[in-house]
């Protein structure tokens, strides 16, 4: 659930840079995307399939989340 709405936010800000051609949401974007990168390394784990991508999904994004709040 948590996915979803994030995943619709990402959505929603993205086109609404595009279309209007301000960028002036794109911190708010890539918060976001780091939190949906997030969400989905956890969620790998939580699957039982504690392979490659559930642990390079969590690296991914706290890297995201470092670079937006330095």
């Amino acid at each position: 659930m948590v996915r979803i709405i994030l995943a619709i936010v990402i959505i929603v800000l993205s086109g609404y840079s595009l279309i209007t051609q301000t960028f002036k949401l794109m911190p708010y974007y890539i918060f976001f995307l780091g939190a949906f990168i997030l969400v989905t390394g956890f969620v790998e784990l939580q699957k039982d399939r504690k392979g490659f991508w559930g642990y390079m999904n969590i690296v991914i994004s706290i890297f995201i989340l470092l670079v937006y709040f330095l």
